[in-house]
């Protein structure tokens, strides 16, 4: 067992942050690396970006939202209890290099795996400007951490309750026009990724972008994770999980992160029936 040390609710029982004892993982993981976790023998194979690794203690940190069965069944582990299975670190880390000016965006819970990153850009000497942006102030998450590390900051929410109300592109915008970017690195919703890659595209700025597609078993033999980049087929969890924004199909990856909604619901509807139960009996007991 992958036993859970801290768990932390960054959002009210939707984003949900657990430590967790992984001692080989947390010393050979790099920034923008993954692992796979599995709750129970017959569960699902979940991928998830690591948020930080601590070698010393030994643990690896991620942070997820709730948004399915398996999520649901992450999220009611209590510290002191563990993951079945732990397996990572998984694809290529990010190429942490001193290249000048990196702008890092992040959005929901890709402000997690846009963590380490940013930290390393700025341990390597570059100068860093961050953008976050969230639905509203209580979904922005590691606001502080991210600020701390970061030359400038900027934050923005669709409905102004932090920093300035918009999107995380009218910030990058201003700052495409005052102090142009060596690189960009963009991790978040697949709409905000498509956005600010458009948005360098006409300056040729590079830009990094993190894919979360479909994923089963992280090794490149089931081809599940397959996207679009330039005229090729790549694999996420081998080739990636980051590419060159200005050649990642976005279209074709969102069409495929919607093949197994219907089946998702189900299993959802399925899993909260089943609480449900279990709550009745125990207060009938």
């Amino acid at each position: 067992m992958f036993k859970i040390v801290r768990r932390e609710e960054l959002v009210a029982s939707s984003v949900i942050l657990h430590e967790i004892e992984a001692p080989r993982v947390a010393r050979k993981a790099r920034p923008g690396q993954f692992v796979i976790l599995k709750a129970t023998e017959t569960g699902e194979r979940i991928p998830l970006t690591m948020a930080d690794t601590d070698p010393e203690a030994g643990t690896v940190t991620v942070i997820f939202m709730v948004v399915g069965k398996s999520t649901a069944l992450f999220a009611g582990l209590k510290e002191g209890e563990g993951y079945v299975d732990l397996i990572g670190p998984l694809g290529r880390p990010t190429d942490i290099e001193k290249v000048g000016h990196v702008v890092c965006v992040g959005g929901g819970t890709g402000i997690a795996v846009l963590h380490p990153i940013a930290r390393a850009m700025k341990e390597a000497g570059n100068r860093v400007t961050t953008i976050l942006g969230a639905r509203t102030a209580d979904f922005m998450i590691l606001k502080d951490k991210m600020a701390g590390l970061s030359d400038v900051f900027i934050a923005m929410s669709d409905d102004g309750s932090t920093g300035k109300k918009g999107f995380v592109t009218d910030a990058l915008k201003g700052i495409l026009g005052e102090d142009r970017p060596d690189l960009v690195v963009a991790i978040g919703p697949v709409p905000m990724m498509k956005a600010v890659s458009e948005m360098t595209r006409p300056e040729a700025i590079h830009t990094l972008v993190s894919l979360n597609p479909i994923m089963i078993d992280g090794t490149g033999m089931c081809g599940g994770c397959r996207v679009s980049v330039g005229d090729k087929v790549k694999f996420a969890c081998v080739d990636g999980p980051e590419f060159d924004g200005h050649r990642v199909d976005f279209d074709g990856l969102a069409q495929r992160l919607k093949a197994y909604k219907k089946e998702e619901g189900s299993a959802m509807e399925a899993h909260h029936c089943r609480m449900d139960a279990q709550t009745k009996t125990l207060e009938q007991a």
